[in-house]
């Protein structure tokens, strides 16, 4: 479909027009690709940055042995389990300048004068769905990285420790080596469930203010159903999905890597 010329005029002919690299040149010509590409890398190296950060804390915190442990385990595993559409509406009335809490938090504490339209600036924005992204993804990352915790044998932590070895050492010599698989899953993982978000964004902001959270996925979506420029559409997807697939590629690498060693 990418290399035909479909509109909602030529949809119904029996024969499209064959365009080539048409629709690809278009798109490249049109600064909005570049905008949509930056927008998504941005939002996904962010929202992957906090959530490793968090979910690798709490997964060290869970992985200690106290009362209440697997039970506020699995309270924290809520927010992941609840479809993106629901957490993203939920969300955009939390950023909401009219009555959102998250105002009403800001300016009971005197740290804002007033209401915020939060989903209304370009920065705020983005922003904001990268902590709703966040919020949704710590319990994946937590969950992954406390199973690659427990794999981990706890003599050598003892001998360590007899060893006089530090806390630190222990992480940076015992738990980040042993680690690598679950963490490597957990970052392409992560990085192909965020690249290709879609609901999140539609929702809370549609991928305004002013392009200011365009992604590859909702351009795609805008130029097949809102233009009904479907080949330009189809071809925004293909480039979606190639730059997943050398993503994928790259952690199958690793993973063989990984089994030969």
């Amino acid at each position: 479909m990418s290399f035909q010329n479909i509109d909602v005029m030529t949809l119904n002919l029996p024969h499209k027009e064959f365009v080539g690299l048409g629709n690809y040149k278009g798109l490249f010509a049109d600064p909005l690709l570049g905008t949509s590409l930056y927008n998504t890398l941005y939002y996904t190296v962010f929202s992957i940055a906090i959530q490793f950060v968090i979910g690798f804390m709490l997964a060290l915190f869970f992985n200690k042995n106290f009362v209440l442990s697997k039970k506020v385990r699995g309270l924290i595993l809520i927010p992941w389990m609840i479809p993106a559409t629901i957490t993203a509406l939920v969300f955009k009335y939390m950023f909401s300048a009219s009555g959102g809490i998250v105002d009403q938090i800001l300016m009971d504490l005197h740290i804002t004068g007033g209401p915020v339209e939060w989903l209304l600036h370009p920065v705020s924005a983005m922003w904001s769905l990268i902590l709703t992204n966040s919020w949704i993804g710590v319990p994946f990352t937590m969950i992954m990285l406390l199973t690659g915790l427990t794999t981990i044998p706890s003599e050598l932590y003892e001998s360590a420790s007899i060893d006089g070895a530090s806390r630190w050492g222990k992480l940076r010599h015992i738990t980040l080596p042993l680690l690598r698989p679950s963490i490597e899953a957990v970052l392409i993982l992560g990085f192909i469930s965020t690249f290709k978000v879609f609901d999140l964004v539609y929702v809370m902001t549609k991928g305004g203010p002013v392009d200011a959270t365009e992604t590859l996925s909702t351009l795609s979506y805008k130029l097949s159903f809102s233009e009904f420029n479907f080949s330009q559409g189809a071809a925004v997807a293909n480039i979606l999905f190639a730059i997943l697939f050398v993503v994928s590629l790259a952690y199958l690498k690793l993973v063989k890597e990984d089994e030969v060693m």
